[in-house]
């Protein structure tokens, strides 16, 4: 078996490929709506793939490891953080495109990347900028403003919709895109319960009757049922049946918001999350040449746009540790 490629041919045998096994409604690297700024062109891999590269190795990714899903700063080693999130949606959108015959370069590089933009804290980190800034703040939009701005990716225009309609109103333009925004939803109601059972603020029996039934009264279980469920009825947009959407939507989402997301143990440690954050948000107002990140000082956006962003990208450690070093006072040795 000859394994060494022809370069040249490389590219085209995959574009090619896509043309011939992809279905009529996948996006192709032939068709894109391109970048920004043109560039010249990979020689092995297609655009999309170059878009997953980019998010993989940025910056912003690497801190997700460090970034809160639902619990803070836990002590066990298996609770999911932001990053270990962002995988398992990956996992479920690349299964899923794949089976419809959709791009799954595309959807990788959509999953990735939806929530650079996700502030320290979760989304009681959201909720606190979103009041502080006069503009507002959505980490979907905070996502795209990194890779648009902050690091400067100069992603394809596929990707770039993805990740800012991910969640919200919007229907993503693409079928990859549709795939990651109802992945991302399959990925957090399981993997919240996994780790909400875990910590003790519910048990296996308390879920809900009516959507176990229908879903499943496993992780595993529930994330199968689903992902096939998705598969069987999606056609021209993707979808599941009203059955299983009124079982994930309907009734087991609204039972983990009143159980689990707005649950007064978890609300407390929230309360102190949002005070650090509201915090560091006045202080680097009032200092902002002390602010640690020099290209953000170089940028010309209005100050409390840049805070913001200062403020978005922290992982919790360093928001509490920036906390420690400018509000509570030091120890003097002998």
């Amino acid at each position: 078996m000859e394994l060494k490629k022809n370069l040249s041919d490389l590219k085209q045998e995959q574009l090619e490929f896509e043309n011939l096994r992809l279905s009529r409604h996948a996006a192709k690297n032939s068709k894109t709506g391109g970048r920004k700024r043109q560039e010249l062109p990979c020689p092995i891999r297609t655009e999309f793939q170059r878009d997953r590269d980019r998010v993989l190795h940025s910056k912003a990714f690497r801190r997700l490891k460090h970034k809160t899903q639902v619990f803070l700063s836990p002590l066990g080693d298996h609770y999911r953080t932001r990053l270990t999130h962002t995988l398992e949606v990956s996992q479920i959108s690349r299964t899923i495109a794949r089976a419809l015959r959709l791009n799954e370069d595309l959807t990788e590089a959509i999953a990735l990347g939806h929530d650079l933009g996700h502030t320290p804290f979760g989304h009681s980190g959201e909720k606190v900028l979103n009041t502080l800034l006069s503009e507002g703040f959505c980490h979907n939009r905070q996502s795209l403003r990194v890779v648009d701005v902050l690091e400067d990716l100069n992603l394809t225009e596929e990707t770039r919709d993805g990740i800012l309609n991910h969640t919200g109103a919007k229907t993503p333009e693409t079928l990859e895109g549709q795939i990651v925004k109802i992945a991302d939803r399959i990925a957090y109601l399981n993997h919240d319960i996994d780790d909400s059972i875990r910590a003790g603020v519910i048990s296996e029996h308390d879920l809900p009757a009516e959507a176990i039934e229908v879903l499943g009264n496993s992780k595993s279980r529930r994330i199968t049922f689903l992902v096939k469920n998705i598969i069987e009825n999606s056609e021209e947009t993707v979808k599941m049946s009203p059955e299983c959407d009124q079982a994930m939507n309907g009734v087991l989402r609204k039972w983990m918001f009143e159980n689990v997301y707005e649950n007064n143990s978890v609300e407390a440690e929230k309360e102190k999350a949002r005070g650090i954050i509201e915090t560091l948000f006045n202080f680097y107002l009032d200092n902002f040449e002390q602010i640690k990140d020099e290209e953000i000082k170089k940028m010309k956006d209005p100050k409390e746009r840049l805070v913001a962003d200062y403020i978005a990208g922290m992982t919790d450690r360093f928001a509490i540790t920036d906390y420690l070093n400018n509000f509570v006072p030091r120890s003097w040795k002998d």
